[in-house]
């Protein structure tokens, strides 16, 4: 399995980022449709290969740049946005409360509504 990982990420890495990039857009709205079916699995599959060369480069970037930073360059470099810890796992979800709410017919439908009980029809002579 960690054979198959490498290699799927050694071909990612082979892709020019600027050419996934202008596939970004179509792949992220197929996945925004949401779809039961084999052809939306693989699309968000593709989103996310997409997303995760843009993520590793811009991490690269940042990480260069810090790396290389001398006296004359100003500290105020730009963090990435994500975070490199593993997620933490929270604590029990927090409940939501919610409530019933009663539906009860306006009072101009209620004179208009059919009696519950049967009546006779009337006959006309």
């Amino acid at each position: 399995m960690e054979k198959m990982l490498l290699r799927l990420a050694r071909q990612l890495d082979g892709i020019d980022e600027a050419s996934l990039m202008a596939l970004w857009s179509k792949y992220a709205t197929t996945v925004s449709r949401f779809e039961p079916t084999k052809a939306w699995e693989e699309a968000a599959l593709v989103f996310s290969l997409i997303q995760a060369k843009h993520w590793k480069n811009q991490l690269f970037n940042y990480q260069w740049a810090r790396q290389t930073k001398t006296e004359d360059t100003p500290s105020g470099l730009p963090a990435p946005f994500f975070l490199l810890d593993s997620p933490q796992p929270s604590a029990a979800p927090k409940q939501r409360h919610c409530r019933v709410l009663a539906f009860t017919k306006p009072a101009d439908e209620t004179a208009r509504a059919k009696p519950t009980t049967e009546e006779e029809p009337e006959t006309t002579p």
